[in-house]
């Protein structure tokens, strides 16, 4: 049976399309059949996350209308031949898509291992669409209130839509940050929203570099740390027992404190 499991949040802009996209690669690596379906229908990213944009042709919603078939809307990825992207209309509203439909379309597509869906941000019609099929949810969060708050208020809707095998992606996390109490430690994060761990990924300007060039970070030939952070989610979804990254700040050097003392001197 198909692995159908949306990536979600709440809140805008925490990384959700970032994560679908490196998922989607990190197990299509792994030799599984993965299909990652765009239901952020007016704003699609995820085409441009995975460097797809110019093969777009047709779109779930031309699929629906019955404008053309299933198969001629499947965009299949240039490196992996075993990962396929689904994507949404860039002209339409959310409301263009029901959840019945949703299920339609996920319903048909059975020979894949991992059905992976990218949720729009907010909680209204977007959401229930992205939702309406999957079986589990990966809850993806900033280690900052609002998006704690809203990530709470999500995994009370999914539970509510029967949907409990729910794990917790902590993105953007600064360790040097969170030693100096400006941020929410992972262990916070946790002890409010309730769910089981699956992923730490650090803060990396790198991110914005692989999102321009819609090469995920999981393709790079030297990894970073964010990149093997995502490679080791994948691990943990197919079952394995990997450990986390090791992410704490490192002490300061001779030279650091040498220069935060000058600094502190002069101003």
């Amino acid at each position: 049976m198909s692995r159908v499991i949306v990536v979600t949040s709440g809140k805008g802009g925490v990384g959700k399309t970032t994560t679908t996209a490196n998922l989607g690669i990190a197990l299509a690596k792994r030799g599984r059949k993965v299909i990652a379906i765009d239901a952020d229908f007016g704003l699609r990213n995820l085409d441009l996350l995975l460097g797809l944009e110019n093969r777009v042709v047709y779109t779930a919603v031309e699929v629906l209308a019955g404008q053309c078939r299933l198969e001629q809307a499947l965009v299949k990825d240039k490196r992996f031949p075993n990962l396929m992207l689904l994507p949404a209309a860039q002209n339409r509203t959310k409301d263009a898509v029901k959840p019945d439909q949703m299920k339609q379309l996920v319903n048909a597509l059975t020979t894949f291992h991992y059905i992976l869906v990218d949720c729009p941000a907010g909680i209204e019609m977007g959401f229930q669409n992205a939702i309406a099929a999957a079986r589990e949810a990966l809850i993806v969060t900033t280690p900052e209130i609002a998006a704690v708050r809203d990530a709470d208020r999500v995994i009370g809707l999914l539970e509510a839509n029967n949907i409990k095998q729910i794990r917790l992606i902590v993105n953007r996390l600064r360790p040097t940050m969170v030693q100096a109490n400006d941020m929410m430690s992972v262990e916070d994060v946790q002890e409010i929203l309730a769910v089981p761990l699956i992923g730490i990924v650090p803060d990396d300007e790198r991110v914005i570099v692989s999102t321009n060039k819609g090469e995920p970070l999981v393709l790079a030939e030297t990894p970073s740390l964010a990149g093997t952070a995502f490679d080791h989610i994948a691990r943990r979804l197919e079952g394995e027992t990997v450990e986390f990254l090791d992410l704490n700040a490192p002490p300061d050097g001779f030279f650091t404190r040498i220069r935060k003392a000058l600094s502190t001197k002069l101003f």
